[in-house]
C-alpha cells in the first residue's frame, strides 16, 4: 500500500508543469468533476478575517439555498463552538460577505431573510443591461433514410447529377447563434432594496482611528506638584519592577500625574489605578501608563455649594376660616363668610335696592 501511494504521488509531481520549487508548497491540482464550489482568492485569502471566519463562508457557500445558517445549526454542523462561530458571522457581516435584510411578504409579515453573497464588492459596481434575446433558428429535420437530402433555400440550385453518379455528401446548414440566457428578475427583497445592501455597519480594521486623546494637564504646574509627580513615578519600580521607567520616559508622564494629584487623588489611589491588572508580557509601560493616566482620570472634587441640597420652594397654605352665619368651614386668608353666604348677602341687598 506504502508504495502504491508513493508511486501515484511521484507520478502526479512528474505531471506538474515547470521546475519544482524547493521549499515551499507545491500544489496538485486535480479538476473536479462535481461536489464542488467556487471560491474567490478574495476571500480566501482576506487579510482581515480570521481561518474561522473564512472556513465558515466556505461552509455557507456550499450549502444549497434554503439551509439554515444560525449559530445553532452551524455549530451542529461544524466542530467550533457558538462562540466562535458567532464572532465569525460577524466578521463576515462586517466585510459585507453576510447581511440580513427585512422583507414584506405579500401577507403582510415580516421576515428576515440571510442572504450571504460571495463578492460584496461586485454589487457596488453598475450592472450591465441584460443581452437581447435572438430567436434561435429552427433545427433541419434529419431526412428520412433513402430520401434525397433537403437543399437549403439560400443555396443556389444545381443541376441533378446522373442517376448513376452518387449524390453529394448533404451541406450542413450553419449553426445558430446561441441564445442569450433568459434574463431572470431580482427577487423581491432585492428588488425593494436598489442601493446596496452589503455596507458594513462596522468600520474595517484598516479605517483611520481617531487619533489619541492627550496626555492630562494641571491648571499650573507647580513646583511642588512636579517634585511629587516626579518621585511617585521613579517609586513605581518598587512596587512592580515592570514599570521601570526611563528617565525620558518619567519627564513625559509628570503632567498626567501631577493632574491626579490636582484633583485631590491619593499617591496609593494612583498606585492601584496604574498597577492593577497588567498585561503579560508587558512590552510599552509608559504608553500604557499613558492611556491609563488618561482613560481613568477622576473628575475634580465637588465643592461644599454643590454638595448643598437646594432648599426646596415654600408653598403657602391658606388656613381654614368659620363663616359668621352658616358655621361652615371655607378657606381664606381672613375671617369672613363663605362664598354661599356672600353670595346670599349679595342678591338680598339687589333685591333690596330695586324695592326701593
Amino acid at each position: 500500500m506504502d508504495t502504491q501511494q508513493n508511486t501515484a504521488l511521484t507520478r502526479a509531481l512528474a505531471e506538474v508543469p515547470g521546475p519544482l520549487p524547493t521549499s515551499g508548497v507545491i500544489h496538485i491540482a486535480i479538476p473536479h468533476t462535481d461536489r464542488f464550489t467556487v471560491v474567490g482568492n478574495h476571500l480566501a485569502q482576506h487579510p482581515d478575517l480570521s481561518c474561522t471566519a473564512v472556513g465558515i463562508a466556505v461552509r455557507i457557500q456550499s450549502l444549497p439555498q434554503g439551509i439554515e445558517i444560525g449559530i445553532k445549526a452551524l455549530a451542529a454542523r461544524c466542530r467550533e463552538g457558538e462562540k466562535r462561530i458567532a464572532t465569525a458571522l460577524r466578521e463576515l457581516e462586517a466585510f459585507g460577505y453576510l447581511q440580513r435584510v427585512r422583507d414584506r411578504l405579500p401577507s403582510g409579515r415580516v421576515i428576515t431573510r440571510t442572504v450571504f453573497c460571495n463578492q460584496p464588492t461586485a454589487l457596488l459596481r453598475p450592472r450591465r443591461p441584460a443581452a437581447p434575446q435572438h430567436p434561435a433558428a429552427p433545427a433541419p429535420r434529419p431526412a428520412p433514410a433513402g430520401a434525397p437530402a433537403e437543399v437549403p433555400t439560400s443555396a443556389p440550385t444545381r443541376a441533378q447529377a446522373p442517376t448513376s453518379a452518387p449524390a453529394p455528401a448533404p451541406t450542413s446548414p450553419p449553426e445558430p447563434d446561441t441564445p442569450a440566457p433568459p434574463h431572470v428578475p431580482p427577487p423581491p427583497f432585492l428588488a425593494a432594496h436598489p442601493a446596496p445592501l452589503f455596507v458594513p455597519l462596522v468600520p474595517p480594521p484598516t479605517a483611520p482611528k481617531p487619533p489619541p486623546a492627550p496626555l492630562p494637564r494641571p491648571d499650573e504646574l507647580t513646583p511642588e506638584l512636579d517634585r511629587a509627580a516626579t518621585a511617585f513615578l521613579s517609586d513605581l519600580r518598587r512596587h512592580t519592577p515592570q514599570l521601570t521607567l526611563s528617565e525620558h520616559d518619567v519627564r513625559q508622564l509628570v503632567p498626567g500625574v501631577a493632574a491626579w494629584l490636582e484633583r485631590a487623588a491619593h499617591p496609593d489611589a494612583i498606585r492601584r489605578a496604574l498597577t492593577t491588572d497588567l498585561p503579560h508580557p508587558l512590552r510599552h509601560p509608559a504608553k500604557l501608563l499613558k492611556h491609563r493616566l488618561t482613560a481613568l482620570l477622576p473628575p475634580p472634587l465637588p465643592g461644599s455649594q454643590d454638595l448643598a441640597v437646594p432648599a426646596r420652594p415654600r408653598i403657602t397654605v391658606t388656613p381654614f376660616q368659620t363663616c359668621d352665619d352658616c358655621d361652615r368651614a371655607f378657606r381664606s386668608p381672613t375671617p369672613g363668610h363663605c362664598r354661599d353666604c356672600r353670595e346670599h348677602r349679595a342678591r338680598r341687598g339687589e333685591a333690596t335696592r330695586t324695592a326701593a
